[in-house]
């Protein structure tokens, strides 16, 4: 039998499941979770370990179509202004709870549009998270960059204040899909993003892009490998387009006949990974990329990579801060995650200080899920040794669930003597073995295609 027709066989193709970048997802979070153990979590939190540090910029000055973050439109600075004295104030407050100062070894600015800030707005930002908390050893500053709206002054501004990783959002090259998700976004716009930064000293460059948009063919996703190519990335994620309009109404304006079958979108991302593989480009879990010296690269052949909202990273810290609206952060007990509408979050952050509202306490049976999703999701496999030093469960234990995983996906995966792989051509399913493990998966939480 085939690729496809056992992957057909095993429901890939009409599967909706999570994307698991955290266990459990976060549309299970449970209300006012995140407000009643917020302030003890990050009391709690250990001056010994790290943090990693995330901010929400949830503006843009265009909403994409395709888009189903949390962001919001502005035609002026005005509103992003206010939003960002209020996150000022929720990063001190919750900067000074730990019981000594922490240190920061990742901080990513996330959006929405963050290159949508003014210098001087961008460096007011910075000195406040700057002064809340000290550098940790081998610190990495990171940015999420909209070609269109990259002031070269503003770019020159986050170099310098110790930006070395960029994340460009490219979605697609051809102009016809551009068009039909409303994003507009030409070559040369993010050809000359790139020179900038290199020439201000950012080397790491990571381009995103999509499959699965409306107009969209194995043709034209070729075409746009061609030219993302040509950016000279040290790493791409290729994201599967989840068209889920009854969540995001923007997306409303992407009529559902234009998209791309489900065997259509596996068929461009097996191209995407066989054209980038045969460039040099090593794959890395579902859907990232990166040359034999990236960072993360290294972390995968060396078990250390790991899964969380923003894909796969080399982020090392157990701890997450997440600040601004609709940001989630990550504890050692559990998650919790902001007020998601701007006015919202400025509310709870002008009453309170913090604005924690969802979130999720994590039980031990939680966390054992949490150990075994993250490995399939990042090594395709079950490694039951890691397991056991990690959790409270026994080698028997492991044992039988493996047995179990044997028989139910027999034609996908094999046994080996620490636990399971997934056979070769076959990771696609990584999302289907996952949400079988997930015994708390209901048919009542939407998610998205599994391919």
């Amino acid at each position: 039998m085939d690729k496809i027709s056992t992957l057909r066989r095993y429901g890939l193709f009409d599967a909706k499941v999570p994307r698991y970048t955290s266990y459990p997802p976060a549309n299970r979070f449970e209300q006012d979770v995140g407000a009643r153990h917020q302030r003890n979590w990050l009391e709690q939190l250990p001056a010994h370990d790290p943090v990693s540090v995330y901010i929400h910029i949830p503006f843009c000055r265009r909403l994409c179509w395709f888009c189903a973050c949390r962001t919001q439109g502005t035609k002026t600075l005005s509103p992003v202004e206010g939003y960002i004295e209020d996150l000022i104030t929720e990063i001190k407050v919750a900067s000074e709870l730990p019981r000594e100062r922490l240190k920061m070894a990742r901080l990513h600015l996330g959006g929405g549009t963050p290159t949508l800030l003014s210098p001087a707005l961008m460096d007011r930002l910075l000195d406040a998270v700057f002064d809340a908390f000290d550098l940790a050893e081998g610190f990495e500053f990171s940015v999420e960059i909209d070609p269109t709206e990259a002031a070269p002054d503003l770019l020159e501004l986050l170099a310098k204040r110790g930006m070395r990783r960029a994340s460009i959002g490219v979605q697609d090259i051809n102009l016809k899909v551009q068009k039909a998700i409303g994003r507009l976004q030409s070559f040369e716009q993010t050809q000359e993003v790139c020179d900038i930064l290199r020439g201000h000293g950012v080397h790491s460059l990571n381009v995103d892009f999509l499959y699965g948009l409306p107009h969209q063919t194995v043709q034209s996703l070729s075409e746009t490998l061609d030219q993302v190519v040509l950016l000279k990335p040290n790493r791409l994620a290729l994201y599967g387009y989840a068209h889920v309009p009854h969540v995001s109404k923007r997306q409303s304006m992407i009529p559902s006949e234009h998209l791309p079958g489900p065997e259509t979108r596996f068929d461009m991302s097996e191209l995407a990974r066989e054209r980038l593989c045969a460039i040099g480009f090593e794959p890395l879990g579902i859907d990232h990329f990166a040359l034999p010296d990236d960072s993360l690269a290294c972390a995968a052949r060396e078990g250390r990579m790991r899964r969380n909202f923003q894909g796969y990273t080399d982020d090392p810290c157990e701890s997450l801060i997440g600040f601004g609206a609709s940001a989630i952060s990550r504890f050692r007990r559990g998650y919790c995650q902001n007020a998601v509408s701007t006015s919202a979050y400025r509310q709870r952050v002008q009453t309170y200080g913090l604005a924690g509202h969802k979130g999720y306490y994590m039980r031990e049976e939680d966390r054992l899920l949490a150990g075994l999703v993250e490995q399939i999701m990042c090594t395709h496999g079950i490694d039951v040794s890691r397991l056991v030093e990690s959790t409270e469960q026994s080698e028997i234990y492991f044992a039988s669930l493996i047995d179990e995983l044997c028989r139910q996906f027999a034609d996908i995966v094999d046994p080996h003597p620490l636990g399971l792989f997934i056979r070769p051509g076959y990771e696609a399913a990584a999302r289907l073995i996952c949400a079988h493990l997930d015994a708390a998966l209901s048919v009542q939480h939407t998610h998205s295609l599994a391919i």
